[in-house]
């Protein structure tokens, strides 16, 4: 069993109420907001021999954002701790990042925290609003619905390739390092959807969304593998790559009808697991623990 999982069964047995895990984000319906926290660490989520102060500013807060977003829910507020052996110019140079992406989506850094570390660490915790919008679950996928996504799939992993073995392309290297995000659709899916829904971000790989919409949905879930959208030819980083944060989706043929934006790549069945071109596909999830 992924050690993950492993972990969240023993959370979730030792906690006396633990009805919020399992989404990405806890939905706080009696307060209309979604709220998601993630953490990153040095050489093991990213690399100061790739990526630049300000581009690890970046893309953790796009990271987090994302989450937000997969959510149904708009992206209000923000908490960051940072730790490490801290110095003035990453400081400055990792908030610039910071704020450069929050001016883009108008969100607010409400708060954090400074601690010393080895290594660096970051934390952050987004705030979404959910007010007059449908809220995603991985529960509702139904038999009938449609999988689709925004996105493309395994250039995130292609571009830290090209970084680890310096290979110039700078198509690739750009969405690693800055990952595209699909606000507008996810607004859409929200607002215009009448049936519950399934989303998710594919922060961990196209079949870890799929596996666990399938898990926790109690779906089939059956994919055309020449459906989806992708530049890279290296069929592992397609399906298992991660970093991508596309948006993948469970909706009704009715809902899908109604959202620009998104592509068909197959369905949900009755049944369980994942079917790439009618043949079952090995789960192989990103490992937090190896």
């Amino acid at each position: 069993m992924n050690k993950e999982f492993e972990f969240l069964n023993i959370i979730n047995k030792t906690l006396d109420n633990s009805d919020f895990i399992g989404d990405d984000c806890a939905y706080l319906k009696q307060l209309n907001i979604t709220i998601s926290t993630d953490a990153l660490i040095e050489d093991v989520h990213f690399s100061r021999r790739y990526m630049t102060d300000e581009e690890i500013g970046k893309k953790a807060l796009l990271a987090n954002i994302s989450d937000i977003l997969a959510s149904g829910a708009k992206p209000k507020y923000a908490l960051i701790t940072l730790s490490g052996k801290l110095e003035t110019d990453f400081i400055k140079n990792f908030y610039t990042g910071i704020n450069d992406v929050a001016k883009k989506y108008r969100i607010k850094i409400i708060g954090g925290d400074l601690t010393y570390a080895e290594k660096i660490s970051i934390a952050i915790t987004v705030i979404g609003d959910s007010r007059k919008r449908k809220i995603s679950s991985r529960k509702n996928a139904k038999k009938g619905y449609i999988i689709a996504t925004a996105g493309e799939f395994g250039s995130s992993a292609m571009g830290l390739k090209c970084l680890q073995e310096n290979i110039k392309n700078e198509y690739f290297i750009k969405l690693h390092k800055s990952p595209k995000l699909y606000p507008k659709i996810s607004e859409t899916i929200a607002k215009k959807t009448t049936n519950p829904y399934a989303m998710m971000d594919s922060s961990d790989g196209l079949i870890d969304c799929l596996y666990q919409i399938s898990k926790q949905s109690n779906v089939k879930i059956n994919i055309e593998y020449n459906k989806i959208p992708k530049k890279t030819t290296e069929r592992d980083f397609v399906l298992y790559g991660g970093e991508d944060y596309c948006l993948v989706v469970a909706l009704s043929e009715k809902d899908f009808k109604k959202i620009k934006g998104i592509k068909k790549i197959g369905y949900c069945s009755e049944g369980q697991g994942i079917f790439i071109d009618n043949k079952i596909a090995k789960y192989k999830g990103y490992e937090h623990f190896e």
